[in-house]
């Protein structure tokens, strides 16, 4: 089966397949420190749940990845993922100054994905991006698997920066 006839399943970054944890002190401080905080994530360690959910939903699935990280970080993301092991799939990022909520980024892009390509499923730790991706129809599973991190919520809810 071809990849133009998968259908797609978009796997969300940071708190889904990455483990931010190391990282989060950036963001507690003030002013918040996001260059530190972008600069750590090619260290971040994988997250053993994500890339298993990931590997077997491959099995039948185009793997693509939505993340609200700028597109300034994209050498490291595709750095990060071909270390893993994982596809090299398309990489949805928002741009350097898009400062919108994650949820608002994130369901304009599935959006526009799904006007060309069935998507299978979402995988995201953003409850608010899951909740508004399931309002529009699409199937979501949530990502429960990272410690929560309230600054990274707020970052990604109210910053608009990931």
């Amino acid at each position: 089966m071809t990849h133009a006839r998968q259908p797609l399943a978009l796997f969300d970054l940071d708190g889904t397949l990455a483990d931010t944890a190391h990282r989060q002190h950036h963001l507690e401080r003030r002013p918040r420190d996001w260059d530190a905080f972008f600069a750590a994530a090619p260290e971040d360690p994988p997250l053993a749940e994500g890339l298993a959910l990931l590997r077997a939903t491959a099995e039948e699935c185009e793997i693509q990845y939505l993340t609200g990280r700028p597109e300034r970080c994209r050498a490291d993301t595709e750095d990060w993922l071909a270390r893993q092991g994982l596809p090299a799939g398309r990489i949805w990022m928002r741009r350097d100054d898009d400062r919108r909520p994650a949820r608002r980024t994130k369901l304009q892009l599935l959006t526009a994905i799904a006007r060309d390509r069935e998507i299978r499923m979402l995988v995201d730790d953003d409850l608010l991006v899951c909740l508004e991706a399931q309002r529009a129809g699409f199937r979501v599973v949530r990502a429960d698997w990272a410690a929560p991190a309230p600054e990274l919520r707020d970052a990604q809810e109210r910053q608009g920066r990931t």
